[in-house]
């Protein structure tokens, strides 16, 4: 399990310039900001065999994204992607990959100095919608969403977003809420979801 620490290391003061730091993010339209049961809004599908992610595919917020695998710091908080590369997703290496057996936890910046970073409009995803992570082993893993969800960093519930179910479910986490130079964004955006297809990716 990954911690809250962890998520809350994407939220530092540094990931925002001047320009942004009144520009807040899309927020999740009605997400409740305390735990609740998630509802999934499609069957599940078999869990696929674990094999690393490649790509990242949210067609209705137009993110078409690499991953870079990340492992924890000396403070046992995870790592974040590049901030010189934008369009980058990262995943907990030592984690379930996306499509697996348990819930994979893919990360991703809302901004950088340049601007609005790969995830900065996760906020407006929607139950029913659909995530496609392209893995190595060429099965592209599509996932539903069941739920978005906004909660205070200073009560992440990490064992309602990183535990198991039984199933192949997928975590996208970004910052979301207000931002203060101090102390970064206030929130995190949570994106449920689970697995309800896969196939061969196109050559």
């Amino acid at each position: 399990m990954v911690g809250a620490t962890a998520v809350a290391v994407l939220c530092g003061g540094w990931l925002v310039n001047d320009g942004l730091s009144s520009a807040e993010p899309p927020p999740p339209a009605g997400a409740p900001s305390a735990p609740s049961r998630t509802v999934s809004l499609a069957p599940d599908s078999p869990a696929l065999a674990p094999s690393e992610p490649r790509r990242l595919r949210i067609p209705s917020i137009s993110v078409d994204a690499a991953f870079t695998d990340l492992g924890l710091d000396a403070k046992g908080a995870l790592d974040t992607p590049p901030a010189d590369r934008p369009n980058l997703v990262g995943w907990y290496r030592d984690g379930t990959p996306p499509g697996a057996d348990g819930t994979a936890v893919v990360v991703g910046h809302v901004d950088d100095r340049s601007g609005p970073g790969v995830l900065y409009r996760l906020g407006l995803l929607r139950p029913g919608l659909t995530i496609a992570v392209t893995r190595e082993d060429r099965q592209v893993a599509t996932f539903t969403i069941d739920s978005v969800r906004s909660y205070p960093k200073a009560a992440f519930p990490s064992e309602e977003v990183y535990s198991t179910t039984g199933r192949a479910e997928l975590r996208v986490i970004t910052c979301g809420g207000r931002y203060d130079k101090k102390n970064g964004y206030e929130s995190n955006t949570v994106v449920y979801a689970h697995l309800t297809s896969s196939s061969a990716a196109a050559t």
